[in-house]
């Protein structure tokens, strides 16, 4: 009698021999034959490919400014070659060292909290019974993800007004948006506010994956609620978790321009001139375009060696990886 089992070897040879075969030939007529069985797959993502060329890669051909001296007569490569001298520039200038302080510090403390408390807010909402009442704190918590960040700043000026902010006013009468101790502490609390929520989704859809039969045992063997979290919920995230903290650390110094660069004023400006204020303020104000691009590509290297670092690290450790 000859079993489904005996019968995988014999058909494997000739799998590997076709494969083999196929190798063999010439690459242009693997690739018409590729396109041939695939090429309805390759028009759908035909608009994606182009819109990732044109605006992604394209614009590349920048990065060359940051090693030449711009000349608006002959353009982008028309230029004079001056190498590193830019970045030797940026690394020596009298505001590298605050500069840099300060992006790392706003960014890690949002990176952190922004990666906490979306977890502990899945958490908390998946041991809501009701569905209505589950339906109505998400939606609660989602909200202020669709204020634009402009809204946003104002709201924070209002409420931290010092005299009738409804917050500013347990304060006494300086601003915390004055306070360069503080101003840290407003940045990450209201970036927090505002995406917790919407970040809070993707653990919900993990959560929501995990098998009821694994809560009915562990019930039956003694857990309680927290046991439950600890022992089922927690386990179930962490893969998603691991890929999202992997993402997030390739913008660890890439501090959103735009809400940091409202909420400076001339008090707080020690503590809140990042690299992307900078450059804004070298690039486009004071028009020294060679010098701020190449502060932007050092941010980009950097962020890029973060990413690989993380995801190496996180690939050692629990076999979680991007690539």
């Amino acid at each position: 009698m000859t079993t489904a089992y005996q019968n995988v070897p014999s058909s494997v040879p000739d799998v590997a021999g076709a494969k083999a075969e196929h190798e063999r030939e010439p690459l242009v007529r693997r690739l018409a034959e590729h396109f041939r069985r695939y090429w309805q797959l390759w028009v759908m993502i035909a608009p994606t490919l182009v819109f990732v060329a044109v605006f992604a890669y394209v614009p590349m051909w920048g990065i060359q400014l940051a090693f030449r001296k711009f000349d608006p007569d002959t353009g982008l490569a028309g230029g004079e070659w001056v190498g590193l001298k830019y970045f030797d520039k940026f690394f020596h200038s009298a505001l590298f060292g605050q500069i840099m302080t300060n992006t790392i510090r706003i960014s890690l403390w949002t990176l952190a909290m922004g990666f906490i408390f979306p977890i502990i807010l899945a958490l908390l909402i998946n041991q809501i019974g009701s569905k209505r009442i589950k339906g109505f704190v998400q939606t609660i918590t989602y909200m202020p993800h669709f204020i634009s960040v402009v809204v946003i700043v104002s709201m924070i000026n209002i409420f931290l007004s010092p005299s009738t902010g409804i917050i500013g006013r347990f304060f006494g009468d300086e601003s915390l948006l004055g306070s360069t101790t503080a101003i840290t502490t407003v940045y990450w609390v209201s970036e927090v506010w505002q995406h917790v929520g919407w970040n809070s989704i993707i653990y919900l859809a993990a959560l929501s994956s995990v098998d009821v039969s694994l809560y009915e045992a562990a019930k039956i063997d003694g857990a309680g609620r927290m046991q439950l979290i600890r022992h089922v919920d927690i386990p179930a995230i962490m893969p998603t978790a691991g890929i999202l903290l992997i993402l997030n650390m390739g913008s660890v110094l890439a501090v959103g321009f735009d809400k940091i660069y409202l909420l400076q004023n001339a008090l707080n400006l020690p503590a809140t001139e990042v690299i992307a204020t900078y450059t804004y303020k070298i690039g486009i104000l004071n028009s020294q375009f060679s010098y701020s691009t190449a502060i932007g590509l050092f941010n980009t290297v950097v962020n890029f060696l973060f990413l690989i670092t993380a995801n190496f690290i996180s690939k050692k450790v629990s076999d979680t990886s991007i690539f």
